[in-house]
């Protein structure tokens, strides 16, 4: 072993990479994670946001679905885990469906484990009709506004549908914002697979150190950063990272702060 690699290795079980495997340049075979780690000052090549809750407040909808569920806010969130659940044992077994068919049959399992009478139909209505046309949250568009200013290059990254991002985004008024709309239906695998956020770096051409994704669910963001993404947390109400994750670099109330934490980057 050179002088100069026992130099490297040593600087690197400092900084804790000592696992890495040394190559005959001198870097790390992981190079990617520690190059995030050590650069987390410099800003990101492409900015991905989620949609839901992180860009749209869901309000609307969550009254509707509370209505359906018989008046019973307290079984939103066992309907909306149960919707994620439930796409991830679609993506386990190598299988798809809209992420809103699966929200309609979750909701449907879910009343029926309550004994509330749901038709398919009813279901659909409290569900598809209101996510149609939710609004974006207060501060969204002028962090957009400020992101775009800025030379960043924004994404949107969704479980939702093509066709269901876009109908969202018109009727917020959010289409002119993000130079590409990205959704997980064009991979048949949703998030939090780490092959679905392989897919969005290869599709934007660029490497995963390179991107960020912006969220308000930390189940996203935990894959992100297992996929050797960067991430920004948006802490909005009820929503929490996940304690066995590795916790993400920018961690803010709205997407306001995040914007500005981003825009001081170098």
């Amino acid at each position: 072993m050179t002088n100069k690699r026992r130099e490297f290795m040593k600087k690197s079980a400092l900084l804790g990479l000592g696992g890495a495997t040394v190559t005959s340049l001198g870097f790390a075979a992981n190079d990617a994670t520690n190059t995030a780690a050590l650069n987390l000052n410099n800003r990101p090549k492409v900015l991905f946001f989620d949609v839901n809750e992180t860009l749209l407040d869901l309000t609307a909808m969550k009254k509707s679905v509370g209505d359906a569920l018989g008046n019973r806010p307290d079984l939103l969130p066992l309907w909306f885990t149960t919707m994620l659940q439930y796409s991830l044992v679609t993506t386990v077994g190598r299988q798809y469906n809209d992420f809103g068919i699966i929200g309609v049959a979750a909701l449907q399992m879910v009343a029926a484990n309550n004994e509330i009478a749901l038709t398919e139909a009813e279901a659909k209505n409290a569900i598809l009709t209101p996510l149609r046309s939710i609004p974006a949250h207060p501060e969204v568009k002028a962090a957009l506004t400020d992101l775009n200013q800025a030379g960043f290059k924004l994404v949107s990254f969704t479980n939702s549908s093509n066709i269901g991002v876009e109908t969202q985004f018109k009727n917020a008024g959010l289409i002119d914002y993000f130079e590409e709309r990205l959704s997980i239906e064009d991979i048949g695998k949703f998030k939090p697979h780490t092959d679905a956020y392989d897919w969005a770096a290869r599709k934007m051409g660029v490497s995963s150190q390179e991107c960020m994704l912006i969220a308000a669910h930390g189940w996203d963001i935990a894959g992100a950063l297992w996929a050797n993404w960067r991430g920004a947390f948006i802490s909005r109400p009820g929503a929490q990272l996940y304690p066995l994750a590795d916790q993400p670099e920018i961690n803010e109330m709205n997407l306001k702060l995040v914007a500005k934490k981003l825009i001081a980057m170098k």
